[in-house]
């Protein structure tokens, strides 16, 4: 498959995603205006309160629109554009007074294709039983090692993981387990044949053990099981190397912008 195909999936799965888990909320606020969309919520990350390019044919007013949405609420946010794809907005934001995030400024859209059964296998772990969530107690659970794991505030797990997002046919949600205790979580989210991994976190105790990547297997697997023959996930610099052990390639690159008045503000 020609990468920029493999671009168009990872970031409809992307905004599938946001657009779903957000649900679980209490102030959440999805806009779709000009071809921008705009995902807000009251939750202190950024990932969920962000603007995205939705479609070919957006405009500069729909972009415009969510930031003056996201102005209005008044919280902390982010427009993130492809680079070499959403170029033609970064005038628009100048013109709105904003630039481009100093701090963590990109972040790589990933794709794996075919989704690789040797990689997958190759990942399993024997000390680590991996569920996937059927209930509160799993809810509870995978709430609270994505909260540890990733150094986030617990309403951010909270808003983003709830009983509701199970009765979709499209979410699974798993924990893994090291003699009984929650070590690792993780998050599919599966649109047509894509399978996007999300909120793989290990808690601090557990980690370099190859946990992460035995979740982020695992979700690969029910995907395929479930007909995908794409793997999709954003990564963080620092762990854009694991993801490649796992047969995932960069095939986009979404690049930060804030407010300049927020430059370097905590």
């Amino acid at each position: 498959m020609h990468p920029n195909g493999l671009a168009v999936r990872e970031h409809e799965n992307w905004i599938s995603y946001l657009t779903g888990v957000v649900t679980c909320s209490r102030r959440a606020e999805v806009t779709r205006v000009g071809g921008a969309v705009a995902i807000l919520t009251d939750l202190p990350f950024d990932w969920f309160n962000q603007i995205l390019i939705e479609d070919e044919g957006a405009t500069p007013a729909g972009v415009l629109a969510g930031v003056d949405k996201a102005r209005t609420l008044g919280d902390r946010f982010v427009v993130r554009l492809r680079e070499g794809i959403d170029d033609r907005f970064v005038v628009t934001l100048a013109s709105a007074g904003m630039v481009a995030r100093e701090s963590d400024p990109t972040t790589p859209g990933m794709a794996a294709f075919p989704i690789g059964r040797d990689a997958i296998l190759s990942s399993a772990s024997s000390v680590l039983q991996i569920r996937r969530v059927t209930d509160s107690a799993g809810i509870d659970a995978h709430r609270l090692v994505a909260t540890a794991g990733f150094g986030t505030r617990p309403e951010v797990a909270t808003g983003t993981a709830c009983l509701d997002l199970l009765d979709g046919p499209g979410c699974a949600i798993y924990v893994g387990y090291v003699d009984g205790e929650p070590v690792v979580s993780g998050l599919g989210w599966r649109v047509g044949r894509t399978i996007g991994v999300y909120s793989i976190a290990t808690v601090e105790s557990a980690r370099r053990r190859g946990f992460g990547p035995a979740m982020t297997a695992r979700i690969m697997a029910d995907g395929v099981a479930a007909g995908c023959d794409v793997a999709v996930l954003q990564a963080s610099e620092l762990g854009r190397p694991i993801y490649e052990r796992l047969g995932f390639r960069t095939v986009v690159t979404y690049r930060a912008y804030v407010d300049a008045g927020t430059v370097g503000r905590t």
